[in-house]
């Protein structure tokens, strides 16, 4: 795992924790919290992260060296486009 595999994965992590804070606050100040909120995290983390966890095991069998590596930073920023996109919606509502 390269450095920049590990600063991604990361920056998803970041974004999942900010996105679920923002959505606890929000539905804690509107008093609507749900258990959805920690029940959505846990499915982001199986839908997002666990994917790009095992992409990079999959690295040592990758015969080229660079086809996963590409399609893991591929996936990752779209990942960390969709949290971006997740935080300013909620921060605008």
């Amino acid at each position: 795992m390269t450095d920049w595999m590990l600063y991604t994965l990361w920056a998803v992590l970041g974004l999942m924790l900010v996105d679920f804070i923002i959505g606890l606050f929000r539905s804690i100040v509107t008093k609507a919290f749900t258990p959805k909120i920690g029940l959505d995290t846990l499915k982001d983390i199986l839908y997002y992260v666990f994917p790009l966890v095992f992409i990079t095991s999959l690295i040592p069998i990758d015969p080229s060296g660079w086809i996963l590596m590409v399609f893991y930073y591929i996936t990752g920023l779209f990942v960390i486009w969709h949290y971006l996109v997740s935080i300013f919606t909620k921060w605008k509502a």
